[in-house]
């Protein structure tokens, strides 16, 4: 501490965020897509732009539950579990899951021969919400679901290592922030200033400018990030508080009453489910005729059937609805809960809906949309700002035909690889959607294995040749992905920009105008490394031109110059 506390926590503020920088990049470019998954999901599904722009709600709640049940009890009945998401603004198709029922002992004790218990599957289909019927079979894709899960699980990795490398990265990034509000005194102040062409100064101009931005965004996000999993990071409390009560099986059924799965087992004793639609009535009833988002129906066709109905999601901030569980072999109902949530389980709810954002408008949600883009320069300037001020350091080392330390080259290569490379992997990710055949076997896994391909290449080559030169030759990239993207849909799907500006689907034209947005906004960085490298190669020819050789040419400007007036 003797260089005083603001200047240790300088230190603090660039250590914590360096270190797990790259990370966090990633996990803001992929967060912030999520607010947009369902859009992004259907702009990857072309076979359904062509279905009618209806508006929401075009079919009652009832007809679309009843037409989803006479589907399931085709494809499913003998599975142990339904779920049906109806319909609603940015979802138009009816979605319903199904468990597969587990395999014979013998089937399943033949294809595991390491007693493990083999991985039961959900299958899936889109309903139109009027017939029952699947839709015009769309592609298999992960969609925007993929983004989503990759930024907190990373995908190639057990989701439990995952989510724990993840929190203690968003830990240093809660460190970072705070220690760097403490560290800028006049950090609104410098929000109103920015210097361009000044170098190392300009850097931290930007910095400040998209850090303080979006500050309270970024405040939220991070916290309200680790409140999501604090059960898995902070287990202890329910631990101790419930040790004599049934351990944390006990926390939960207490605090979030009716949310357990564990406790349907089937009776054996087949009997038809009861209609669902009177249960849709009484719970929208229930809830002064708010929608119904869910149903779910644990052990169908059983005499132990039960069939949970959750409110949709609205305007509320709480991430947690509402439910209702009726008996689904006499529609009688067992019990409502979550009316008036307890005040530990409201609080969370109400911090893990504000990470989510799933209550906000569409212009809400894009506000959170270009405040997560506020957090991805915040991350990337973060970065470069370091490789900057580091570089001043062998200034006269370059100057003699040196070379930089091991260390800045690989920061330098990391740099480029996450901040240039993610974009050209996250555009070639959309461009796998529509070039692979539609009937490849495994086709979701294969655009993620492209996504992850066209990344690593990107970050090989920027770790080999970390140079202005790879910065525009990745970012260009990237510009011409994104921009071609819109391009890449009109000759792929029924809904081109030129069509879906004028009749829909919306989410299709917003998609393609975003793409557009960022493409140019990667050409624009492409133009601001292009005007560095030649400033770069400009300075690097004057130190390289003898003193008396630049004399005699001032001279003859002077006289030039004394001889024009």
């Amino acid at each position: 501490m003797k260089e005083g506390f603001r200047q240790s926590m300088a230190w603090l503020h660039t250590w914590s965020g360096l270190l797990v920088g790259w990370v966090l990049f990633m996990v803001f470019a992929a967060g912030t897509a999520s607010y947009f998954k369902d859009e992004i999901t259907f702009w990857m599904k072309p076979e359904l732009h062509a279905a009618p722009n209806l508006p929401w709600p075009a079919v009652p709640q009832a007809r679309a539950v009843d037409s989803a049940v006479a589907y399931l009890q085709q494809r499913g009945a003998h599975s142990p579990r339904w779920f049906i998401n109806l319909p609603n603004e940015r979802q138009p198709s009816t979605d319903v899951l199904w468990l597969a029922p587990p395999p014979p002992p013998a089937a399943a004790a033949a294809s595991d021969d390491k007693g493990k218990k083999p991985r039961r599957r959900f299958d899936r289909a889109s309903l139109d919400p009027a017939t029952g019927e699947a839709v015009s079979a769309p592609r298999t894709t992960r969609g925007g679901e993929f983004f989503y899960r990759l930024h907190f699980d990373l995908h190639y990795m057990p989701a439990l290592w995952a989510r724990w490398i993840v929190g203690f990265c968003a830990m240093f990034m809660l460190v970072a922030i705070f220690s760097g509000i403490v560290t800028h005194k006049r950090i609104f102040k410098d929000f109103f200033t920015f210097r361009p062409k000044k170098g190392q100064r300009s850097w931290l101009d930007a910095h400040n400018v998209s850090a303080v931005l979006a500050l309270p965004y970024h405040l939220m996000i991070t916290y309200t990030g680790l409140v999501t999993l604090m059960f898995m990071y902070m287990p202890w409390a329910p631990q101790v508080a419930y040790k004599d009560k049934g351990g944390e099986q006990a926390f939960f059924a207490e605090v979030f009453p009716g949310g357990g799965r564990d406790q349907f087992k089937a009776s054996g004793n087949k009997v038809p489910l009861a209609p669902i639609a009177p249960m849709i009535a009484q719970a929208s009833a229930h809830w002064n005729g708010a929608a119904v988002g869910r149903v779910t129906v644990h052990q169908p066709n059983d005499a132990n059937a039960v069939v949970s109905i959750t409110r949709a999601e609205g305007p509320q901030l709480s991430f947690d609805q509402p439910s209702m569980q009726f008996n689904g072999a006499t529609g009688a109902l067992i019990g409502a809960f979550g009316d008036v949530p307890k005040p530990a389980a409201e609080t969370r709810g109400v911090l893990y809906g504000l990470h989510i954002g799933r209550f906000a408008n569409p212009l809400l949600r894009a506000l959170f949309f270009l405040s997560g883009i506020a957090g991805c320069l915040m991350v990337a300037t973060g970065l470069l700002l370091w490789a900057v001020k580091e570089r001043q350091k062998f200034a006269k080392t370059l100057k003699q035909g040196g070379r930089v330390s091991v260390g800045l080259r690989l920061v330098d290569g990391l740099n480029l690889g996450a901040i240039a490379g993610l974009p050209v992997a996250m555009a070639a990710f959309f461009w796998a959607n529509r070039l692979l055949p539609v009937e490849m076997a495994e086709r979701g896994e294969a655009e993620i294995r492209w996504f992850f391909i066209v990344w690593g290449a990107a970050a090989v080559l920027g770790l080999l040749r970390p140079t202005l030169r790879m910065w525009q030759a990745q970012l260009a990239l990237g510009a011409l992905l994104f921009v071609l993207l819109p391009v890449l849909n009109a000759f792929t799907g029924p809904a081109p920009l030129t069509v879906s500006l004028r009749s829909g689907p919306s989410a299709v034209a917003g998609f393609d105008l975003v793409t557009l947005a960022l493409g140019l906004g990667l050409a624009s960085a492409v133009w601001l490394v292009e005007r560095k490298r030649r400033k770069a190669v400009a300075q690097k020819q004057a130190a390289k031109t003898p003193p008396q050789q630049q004399q005699p040419q001032q001279q003859g400007l002077a006289t030039s110059g004394r001889g024009s007036q």
